[in-house]
């Protein structure tokens, strides 16, 4: 029996690091992780990590903001910059005149650039993992 479930762990470990190199299952994930009133707006702070095998040398994304009675506030592009593979990197926006608490939802609509060796905008756009630890919805 044991010898049974070692050679289904090596199956299956095999199975993930070749879904890892042909990009299966490889994305990037972006977690709204606080808002915090400004002065002059809002802040936003993501924290990203780059899942796929290449470093993501640039990626920009179109994003859409919605007010509390969920209509679009406005129309915005974040350069989340340099993306290096399997490292966690911070990046904050601030959003000016928006009120944090009139943030209700934040849909990104794609990847505006998302460039590097080996990286294609499919990398940014459709393999993309979204959350929220606050209470404004992440959609993409």
């Amino acid at each position: 029996m044991k010898l049974r479930s070692l050679a289904i762990a090596v199956v299956l470990g095999a199975q993930s690091v070749g879904a890892q190199e042909s990009g299966l299952g490889a994305h990037l994930d972006i977690e709204l992780n606080a808002t915090n009133p400004q002065d002059s707006g809002c802040l936003l702070s993501f924290v990203v990590q780059n899942g796929h095998a290449h470093n993501i040398d640039s990626a920009v994304f179109e994003a859409v903001l919605f007010d509390a009675q969920g209509q679009v506030n406005q129309l915005t592009l974040f350069d989340f910059g340099a993306l290096p593979q399997a490292r966690p990197r911070v990046r904050q926006f601030v959003v000016p005149g928006l009120q944090c608490n009139d943030l209700s939802r934040l849909i990104f609509n794609g990847a505006s650039t998302c460039e590097g060796d080996g990286v294609n905008v499919a990398m940014c756009s459709e393999d993309l993992t979204l959350r929220s630890r606050v209470a404004t919805e992440i959609q993409g």
